[in-house]
């Protein structure tokens, strides 16, 4: 477990912490959950999908709105016309002047139908002046009808297409915004865990140097004794010499990667960075038959495929539509008043006379159907609906292919997991065996049993268990969060990401 190294204080890495953060603006102290969410904030393409979502998310209101009832106040206040129109009959062609002036204001309070048609009600009053034939006009009106296009029963529904659409583009840009963020979950823990690596391989070059002095010193007290010989000595300065320049390149390298992991942050290089992290796992023990169950079920990948089948589908259906018999039923009934009087009449009694001839007068029924039947399009409708086909079948194909392709990745990357556990726990033993025979080796070093190039191969020997096993680590936890952006699922938490 690295008790060593976990317990090493150093003084170099201290001081030279202490110096970033006096010249600092700001300092972060910072673990990889916070460095993530400081990264989300930050993120550009976190920013634009979300933009895309809130744009997905009004637009599926929109659609969901046009099932309702919609109710519109229109006006004309006024319209005044001066002009010179035509009159032509059998005794050839005239003009005469006109001057007019209307006023009006409808209601209409419209409400769609799931078989794409509508249900309306319109009611209005309008006042209409002739200033050359001194009268005015006056009507009330208020009627009731349907509208229904016939090719909604057995073809195309627009206004059921156009929600199911809107909810596809919806669920679409849900998953595109989950997958980005999984993804920038990958991106820092991967920038976090390297900077973590680093900063532990400069821990490892100052215990290194800490040993390696302490070698240094009593190589210099035997030699003093006459206990060894004098290239022996100088060996172990050599070694020393060695040893400080290994700790300046980590020290280098540390800084170098604080910078690059600002940079991702997005944050100011000027300011200071401090991470909190231990070398502490759980154990996570992954069903691979679930894993490929919810990478099947949530993959961005397959759920675009499957929304493009959906949309082919649609799009067939269309295509066929516009090759059969289309058209519209019209039904509806009618109130109308009218009254016409000279310009001496006061509006309000121009009004009432209507209102008057609206209660008298006797509803007026309409009905009517259009129909256009396709007779020869040469061909043209057969092409498209067979087009529409073709891009059923190549979605279809790109599916089945993309689930196999995603199966065997979710396999490996698994069995992969496991393997990375597994030489995880060997390779603790192995620091703890390394930790034990360097203490022992240094003790018969001080005991005159081994020499100096012996101590060197221990010190090694345990420098590369460390390193080692810190490779293995980031491995591991590097391997979690990529199964995690691959099903959508954290195994480690056992919590679906879609429900955060």
């Amino acid at each position: 477990m690295m008790n060593l190294l976990q317990k090493t204080t150093t003084a170099f890495f201290l001081s030279f912490a202490i110096s970033s953060v006096v010249q600092a603006q700001q300092i972060y102290n910072l673990d990889l959950e916070s460095s993530i969410e400081l990264a989300k904030e930050k993120s550009k393409t976190m920013l634009i999908l979300q933009q895309s979502l809130k744009k997905a998310s009004y637009d599926l209101k929109a659609a969901t709105s046009s099932f309702k009832t919609h109710i519109d106040l229109d006006f004309v206040l006024p319209q005044y016309t001066e002009t010179i129109r035509q009159w032509e009959d059998s005794s050839g062609i005239s003009f005469y002047p006109v001057r007019q002036n209307q006023v009006n204001s409808y209601l209409t309070i419209n409400q769609p139908l799931p078989t794409d048609g509508y249900l309306f009600v319109r009611s209005g009053v309008q006042s209409f002046v002739d200033y050359y034939a001194d009268d005015r006009n006056a009507q009330i009106s208020s009627s009731i009808g349907l509208r229904q296009p016939i090719e909604a029963f057995f073809g195309y529904n627009q206004i059921r297409l156009g929600y199911k659409q809107a909810k596809l583009a919806y669920d679409l840009s849900v998953k595109q915004l989950k997958r980005e963020e999984l993804n920038l979950v990958y991106d820092i823990s991967q920038t976090f865990f390297t900077l973590l690596s680093y900063h532990e391989r400069l821990n490892i070059a100052q215990l290194s140097l800490n040993k390696q002095q302490e070698a240094y010193t009593i190589a210099q007290n035997k030699y003093s004794a006459g206990l060894i010989r004098e290239v022996e000595a100088l060996q172990m300065e050599v070694d020393l010499g060695e040893a400080v320049n290994n700790f300046d390149i980590a020290r280098v390298d540390y800084s170098s990667q604080i910078d690059l992991f600002k940079e991702r942050l997005g944050i100011d290089l000027r300011d200071s960075v401090v991470i909190k992290s231990d070398l502490g796992y759980n154990q996570v023990l992954v069903d691979v038959e679930k894993a490929v169950s919810l990478a099947m079920e949530n993959r961005l990948e397959l759920k675009e495929n499957e929304i493009q089948i959906e949309l082919a589908q649609m799009e067939i259906k269309k295509r066929k539509a516009e090759g059969m018999i289309n058209g519209d039923i019209m039904i509806n009934y009618n109130f109308i008043g009218v009254d016409k009087s000279n310009l001496t009449i006061p509006l309000e009694t121009s009004l009432n006379n209507t209102w008057q001839n609206l209660i008298n007068r006797p509803g007026s029924f309409g009905v009517g159907m259009t129909i256009n039947i396709p007779i020869l399009d040469w061909g043209e409708n057969r092409a498209k609906v067979h087009g529409a086909q073709a891009t059923l079948s190549q979605n279809q194909i790109r599916l089945d292919a993309d689930k196999v392709t995603i199966e065997r990745d979710i396999r490996t990357t698994v069995n992969r997991l496991q393997s990375s556990l597994n030489r995880l726990q060997l390779l603790e033993k192995n620091v703890l065996v390394a930790e034990k025979s360097f203490e022992i080796s240094r003790q018969r070093y001080v005991n005159g049993d081994i020499d100096s190039q012996s101590m060197a191969l221990e010190r090694e020997r345990l420098n590369n268990a460390y390193i080692s096993r810190l490779e293995s680590f980031i491995n591991y936890k590097l391997l979690l969060s990529d199964l995690m952006r691959k099903t959508f699922f954290d195994f480690e938490k056992n919590i679906s990401m879609l429900g955060k």
